[in-house]
């Protein structure tokens, strides 16, 4: 089977999958049956193929869900537009075209898809458990940099709770609207007072105040208020081991000023939130894809599934395609695109890197 990564990047582009996967899921299973491959779809929606059965194993990971709403595909000479353009169906025709053009003679290589990244990222965390490998290359739009660190992300909601009332009968201490100075000073002390400090790749971590709710009339003190957050995170910090941190911190603070409770939820606690990383800048597997592509090495600026790999083999995320220009936002963005050519380049890379690692 001869593969043309502008077709099926067309096909890719041209199919909704921020909804339901399906199609695209469809697509890609038979692309590989196709090639004369068995390809699986596991219990979480993942499609995995492997070739060869020896040392290094290497992974392919990226992601076929998109984010709403579907921008219809539009080709522009090598200009390519249209949601998921860069973000991640880009990636996905490099990583499958590397996929299929190497034959391992030694080594192990697996293609890892999954179904729901810019979601739950249920399938990311549940691969941890079915795969152990030498290495990971995480496709997402890098520029052709190779990134070597992320930042983990969380949101939660924090409560604060008081006495509800008439609002001339209420005494202040006990008003969760006065509470929210308390809250709010606390959260901008938290990194400098109980934080992970600063990450050497990955800079200092990010606590961010997203969404207020309180209060239903203008003369009754309500009982609660909260604040929805935001947590960008470095290692080694988890949503669980922020969560416990933060609402200890805010216990604190807030009890020595007011007669207020303070709790903090995480907003998805059954679910997985995508984890920091940081990869060695030194390792093979970066100074190969870092030769292979001419892009620098640098941390990348989202979050991505690649912290779930990170524990069990150096990772890197690398891809076509930019998260933002000059012009502004382009991954999600109404004027997400690729340049085809980077596609190609990309694919080049990733092929090389697999041969020269031993695949």
């Amino acid at each position: 089977m001869s593969f043309d990564i502008a077709t099926f990047h067309a096909e890719a582009v041209r199919t909704p999958s921020h909804e339901d996967v399906a199609e695209m899921r469809e697509l890609l299973v038979e692309t590989l049956e196709d090639a004369g491959l068995e390809p699986e779809v596991d219990d979480l929606g993942n499609v995995l193929a492997s070739k060869g059965d020896g040392e290094p194993h290497l992974v392919l990971n990226t992601h076929i869900d998109t984010v709403a709403p579907h921008v219809p595909y539009e080709r522009d000479g090598d200009v390519v537009r249209g949601r998921g353009a860069c973000d991640a169906k880009g990636p996905l025709a490099a990583l499958l075209a590397a996929f299929l053009r190497v034959d391992p003679t030694a080594g192990k290589l697996t293609l890892a898809i999954t179904p729901d990244e810019e979601t739950l990222m249920t399938g990311a965390a549940g691969l941890q458990d079915r795969l152990s490998a030498d290495g990971y290359i995480v496709g997402e739009p890098t520029d052709l940099d190779v990134c070597i660190a992320a930042r983990g992300q969380c949101e939660g909601t924090i409560t604060i709770e008081g006495e509800s009332g008439h609002a001339a009968s209420v005494p202040a201490e006990k008003n969760p609207v006065f509470g929210l100075e308390h809250v709010l000073e606390a959260l901008r002390t938290y990194d400098d007072e109980a934080g992970p400090g600063e990450d050497d790749v990955l800079g200092e971590p990010k606590l961010t105040p997203t969404v207020l709710e309180g209060g239903e009339a203008p003369n009754r003190v309500p009982e609660t208020c909260r604040f929805t957050f935001d947590r960008r995170s470095v290692p080694p910090e988890t949503a669980d081991s922020f969560r416990e941190g933060l609402e200890t911190h805010l216990e604190r603070a807030v009890a020595e000023e007011s007669e207020l409770e303070v709790t903090v939820d995480l907003i998805r606690p059954d679910t997985p939130f995508p984890k920091a990383f940081v990869t060695d800048e030194d390792d093979e597997l970066v100074g190969t894809l870092h030769e292979a592509s001419g892009g620098d090495v640098r941390p990348f600026g989202a979050a991505t599934e690649a912290g779930f790999f990170a524990d069990d083999a150096p990772t890197v995320v690398f891809g076509p395609g930019v998260l933002a220009d000059e012009k502004g936002g382009v991954a999600h963005a109404q004027r997400e695109y690729v340049r085809l050519p980077e596609v190609e380049e990309a694919a080049d890379a990733l092929e090389a890197t697999l041969l020269e690692l031993g695949a």
